[in-house]
């Protein structure tokens, strides 16, 4: 996609789920195609269980990591609740990629709140943008035969949509580089699981 002038990638969920690593496997997918990126630093706490955003913007306009609100075209969302929080930086163009799995946030358990239900944290997302899929990211992670594969599930998910400017050779191609060689087997299965998950997604919530 020579000539693309930004596209904007932002990265949400919780410390412990492989946020950093995600985006440092799309930021190298994208160095490996030639084209300009910007990877951001992580806001919030990367301690487990703590809030955690990360941005790759990839383009030619593309100078500093961060951007402003309304302006991503993809969410990958690993947390739903953390999804939602960050729906500022979506806009009713922006695809959204979320994983079902809800993991409660210190501050809800703290509070006594409830947790919505994974369906009215869908219905608030689609009365803001009507291209979301959610992705049972944990189930996919589990049949590849290791749970801490989520993260690379959701780039699978994201990749089927063909919305990225980076081809999948170059996203195997960073697995290959990031990935300790006793991983790479089942990391490759999780994006595959998904990428096929993506393709025949039928919403459920």
């Amino acid at each position: 996609m020579a000539g693309m002038k930004e596209f904007n990638i932002v990265l949400t969920g919780v410390g412990g789920q492989g946020i950093l690593l995600a985006a440092e496997i799309l930021g190298t997918a994208a160095l490996k195609e030639g084209l300009n990126v910007r990877v951001s630093e992580i806001h919030g706490m990367a301690q487990r269980g703590g809030a955690v955003v990360s941005n790759v913007r990839i383009g030619e306009n593309v100078l500093a990591p961060t951007f402003l609100d309304g302006k991503a075209d993809v969410l990958l969302g690993f947390e739903p609740l953390e999804t939602l929080r960050n729906l500022n930086l979506a806009s009713e163009k922006t695809t959204i990629i979320m994983s079902d799995e809800r993991i409660t946030p210190t501050e809800l358990t703290a509070k006594m709140v409830d947790y919505p239900s994974l369906k009215k944290i869908t219905d608030k997302i689609r009365s803001f943008t009507k291209d979301i899929i959610v992705v049972e990211a944990a189930k996919l992670a589990t049949e590849a035969r290791n749970i801490l594969t989520e993260n690379v599930v959701l780039i699978g998910a994201l990749a089927a949509t063909k919305k990225m400017p980076i081809k999948d050779e170059s996203i195997i191609e960073a697995l290959k580089e990031l990935v300790p060689t006793k991983h790479l087997e089942t990391n490759i299965k999780a994006f595959k699981h998904g990428y096929e998950y993506t393709q025949k997604y039928r919403p459920k919530y």
